[in-house]
Parts: structure tokens; C-alpha cells; sequence
């Protein structure tokens, strides 16, 4: 068991992009702890070399915030761009989460979903919380346009 629960957590760090820290800038001022912020962090595409993505979201300070306790709120914006010459590594699923960032002391994440639309030739990011509000998550999208000479390679497609 303990060998499974090992090869999990191995599997989920490589899975999914971490951030870098960009910068902040502080929207609420906490008499006791750190302040309400907003953080810029940036990823590049695990799996499409030339796409980096940036994502803007709520932390919550305070007390709690400062200790890591408290929930950050679901608010995220992401706006990925071509950075380099894009290429599919590999082939890739038409729809795969690229990033996962913890948002709380327990369950809740932001997330990065990468969606590929060979029709149009287009990459769309989607950044999500996993907590509903109200009936549906906050959420935000990009669009990556592919160059008529990039191959899209799809996992399954020939």
C-alpha cells in the first residue's frame, strides 16, 4: 500500500505543471498577518514546448492566510502565449490538465486544463477552481493559435 500511495504522489507531481512566482500586488491590508493579494505565476506547457501560461488568482492572508489555513477565494484569470517555436513533444489527449496549484489547507485546487481544437487549429486553456460557487466554478480561458506548418499530435489520432 504504502509503495502505491508513493507512486501516486510521483505520478501527480509530474502530471501537472507547477507555478513560478511572478510578482504580487496587495488588495486588502491584514492588521494581523499577511495581506489579501493577488499573485501572477507563470508554467510553461509540460507537454508544448513554446507555450507559457499565466495565472492571476486571489490569495487570502490574515492570520489563517499567513499560517497556510485558509481558503483562497475561486477568482483566477490565465492568458497563455506562444513564448517559443510550439511543438507537441508527443501526442497529447484533447483535453488534459496541465496545471494544479492548492488553493486550501484541504481539497480545494486551481486548475489548469489544456484543450486541443485540431479543426481550427487552436490551443484553449482553462483555468477552474474544483469548488463549486453557486452551481459552477469561476473560470477563465485562453487561446493559443497553432502556425498552418505546426503538426498537432493527438494521442489516438494517426
Amino acid at each position: 500500500m504504502r509503495r502505491f500511495v508513493l507512486a501516486l504522489l510521483a505520478f501527480a507531481s509530474v502530471s501537472a505543471a507547477s507555478g513560478e512566482d511572478i510578482g504580487s500586488v496587495d488588495t486588502a491590508f491584514k492588521l494581523i498577518g499577511s495581506n489579501h493579494k493577488i499573485i501572477v505565476e507563470v508554467f510553461d506547457d509540460p507537454a508544448i514546448g513554446g507555450v507559457s501560461c499565466y495565472i492571476s488568482r486571489a490569495k487570502a492572508g490574515g492570520f489563517m492566510g499567513s499560517i497556510g489555513l485558509a481558503e483562497d477565494p475561486s477568482d483566477a484569470s490565465v492568458a497563455c502565449r506562444q513564448v517559443g517555436t510550439i511543438d507537441f513533444k508527443s501526442p497529447v489527449p484533447r483535453v488534459e490538465k496541465v496545471f494544479s496549484e492548492k488553493a486550501s489547507f484541504l481539497f480545494k485546487h486551481t486548475h489548469v486544463t489544456r484543450m486541443v481544437d485540431p479543426k481550427r487549429r487552436v490551443l484553449i486553456y482553462l483555468v477552474h477552481s474544483d469548488k463549486l460557487i453557486d452551481g459552477s466554478p469561476k473560470n477563465s480561458i485562453t487561446a493559443v493559435p497553432l502556425a498552418s506548418d505546426v503538426e498537432i499530435k493527438l494521442r489516438g489520432s494517426s
